[in-house]
């Protein structure tokens, strides 16, 4: 087995040559995109009479009159900005005038705690910060903080001085100004601060220069997997680097976003918009394959039929029927156009990608750190190699250290930690990952764990968690997070929080109609359904990973307790301590 890898030969030539005329900052590439199609539509969003477009030069108008009030208000060369907002396109228009004014996009999560944007402002030093609603502003203008100025999307500015409207902010400079202000910046200057997930510790702020945007957005274009005429639907945080790598990939190709974060009208809005491409994250993909694993009669039976037709041949008569009758009316639920999605952030099942991809819905996986600026490794759509993250973008090296971690090079690679020694991170040019891996024979990387999450048990058998819980979730459509655990402990248990949606409809057909979701999870029939599911993960387990025992929670993990991080990763040593007692009891 090889150690390295790189994207393939085609790839890296097409990079070449489009590196030959890149432009020299993020907000000159905005511009350029802007100038090159004006009268094309570069976002959709929803509006009260439906979705309504908005043009290349529409948008360079708010974001260039953004930039010149913002250089109005004192912004001086790389100042951060912090953004605290769900995903809209006035969160991307100020993101873009903050790159064309030459200063340097701080990244907060809405759902962040006080403690946590306190922490992101002072380490940070953002100066001034554009809001959603008046809801964020506790959170930013809290004793101490080091902003000065806040901007606020929606509502009305009220008595502070410090706080104006984004209507005020785009009267205030002259857009003259931002021409020179673009020219100014360099292809290493400072464009984006984000702070990571923080499962362990506090978030650390990674410093990402213009130059490594603007590679991700050409590199994926050389991959040739996203054409002009596609439209992409865009609900994710973009306060992750997932999303600004999305907007970087926009830049360059040249295709329209439809834009709205509302995760509860996700298959609703993909019937309106009919997009052809769709970022997301696992858990998406769980709950649906969890929805159709749980129905039952012939309605299951008939898309089991389907399913098993196309994971044989796709082409024939049987398929052509299966086809008809079947797989087209799933895929019409998603708009009847998707041409792949795009899964990252966590691992996906290689069980839930099958599935997928014989419906005829392919998930391209990759594999990324904020400090790699997300999208680093990726699953070539028309040719997944399932149960791994595909192959690097041209330009970036892969390579697996002696103790299996997982290096990379390229252009794509942080600056380092603001304020913080990044030595051990970045050693002789290469990002040290933190997590495991294995390069297969077709060259695609498979992730086996983090490093510090892998669980050494009393006995000395080493067991990846992240790989087991992944199986379960696609396994049990009745488990929202499976937390494997185990450490210097006996032998191997869990903790179980069940998906709300799905325990409410197990719970109507088992004579539990009605109850509440901590009856639900404190019944025996559900223990006895979940201990089921346990028996048939245990059967492709080695012995020492097999789940001895497990505890149903009462409730749902959430962002807002602290239990998963911001984009949906399990803070597993706090939910570890946290339910510490529970643990101990299953090995008394």
């Amino acid at each position: 087995m090889t150690r390295t890898c790189t994207a393939p030969a085609a790839e890296e030539q097409t990079l070449a040559r489009l590196r030959e005329d890149e432009p020299a900052s993020f907000g000159a590439m905005f511009l350029d995109r802007a100038a090159k199609q004006p009268d094309d539509v570069a976002y959709l969003r929803p509006g009260p009479d439906g979705w309504q477009e908005q043009t290349w030069a529409q948008t360079a108008r708010a974001v260039t009159e953004i930039a010149a009030g913002l250089l109005a208000l004192g912004l001086r060369p790389e100042d951060r900005v912090a953004i605290a907002s769900g995903t809209r396109v006035e969160w991307i228009e100020a993101d873009f005038g903050v790159m064309c004014a030459g200063g340097a996009t701080t990244t907060v999560y809405p759902s962040s705690s006080p403690e946590e944007v306190a922490h992101i402002l002072s380490d940070s030093g953002s100066r001034f910060a554009i809001v959603e609603n008046a809801t964020h502003l506790a959170k930013i203008l809290h004793d101490g903080s080091p902003v000065e100025q806040v901007v606020l999307i929606d509502g009305e500015a009220g008595a502070d001085p410090r706080v104006r409207t984004l209507a005020d902010l785009r009267g205030l400079g002259e857009v003259g100004r931002v021409e020179e202000a673009v020219a100014r910046v360099r292809p290493d200057d400072l464009a984006t601060l984000i702070y990571t997930s923080g499962t362990t510790g506090l978030p650390k702020g990674v410093r990402v220069a213009h130059r490594a945007w603007i590679y991700q957005g050409l590199a994926i274009e050389a991959m040739g997997i996203v054409h002009p005429d596609d439209l992409g639907y865009l609900w994710l945080p973009l306060s992750h680097a997932f999303g600004k790598a999305l907007l970087s990939c926009q830049l360059s190709v040249g295709f329209p976003f439809a834009v709205d974060g509302d995760v509860s009208r996700i298959v609703q809005r993909l019937a309106e918009v009919r997009p052809t491409i769709m970022p997301a994250v696992p858990r998406i993909f769980e709950k649906v394959y969890a929805a159709v694993s749980a129905s039952t009669g012939p309605q299951k039976l008939l898309l089991n039929w389907a399913v098993g037709v196309a994971e044989q041949r796709r082409s024939g008569l049987r398929f052509r029927i299966a086809d008809r009758l079947v797989l087209s009316k799933v895929r019409a639920r998603f708009g009847g156009r998707m041409r792949y999605f795009i899964s990252g952030a966590a691992a996906l099942s290689p069980d839930i990608a099958r599935w997928f991809g014989a419906i005829g819905l392919p998930i391209a996986e990759g594999y990324g750190l904020t400090e790699s600026c997300a999208t680093t490794v990726f699953n070539r759509p028309d040719g997944p190699e399932y149960g791994t993250v595909g192959m690097p973008l041209p330009g970036t090296r892969v390579r697996i250290a002696e103790d299996g971690e997982i290096l990379l090079r390229g252009p794509g690679i942080m600056q380092g930690y603001h304020g913080l020694d990044s030595a051990a991170t970045l050693a002789d040019g290469w990002l040290h990952t933190g997590d495991i891996g294995e390069i297969t024979a077709r060259g695609s990387l498979r992730i086996t764990d983090r490093k510090k999450d892998l669980i050494k048990t009393s006995n000395g058998k080493y067991v990846a968690p992240q790989s087991i819980e992944a199986r379960f979730k696609a396994i049990c459509p009745l488990a929202g997070q499976f937390v494997v655990h185990g450490e210097k402990r006996k032998f191997i248990t869990a903790l179980i929080d069940i998906d709300p949606d799905e325990a409410g409809k197990w719970a109507a057909t088992h004579g539990l109609d009605g109850a509440s979701h901590a009856e639900i999870a404190g019944s025996d029939a559900l223990r006895s359904a979940l201990q089921g599911h346990i028996d048939q993960l245990n059967g492709a387990l080695n012995s020492w990973e097999t789940i001895k025992k497990f505890v149903v929670l009462d409730h749902n993990l959430t962002i807002e307790d602290g239990s998963l991080t911001s984009s949906m990763k399990l803070r597993r040593r706090v939910i570890e301590e946290r339910y510490r007692p529970l643990l101990d009891d299953l090995y008394t």
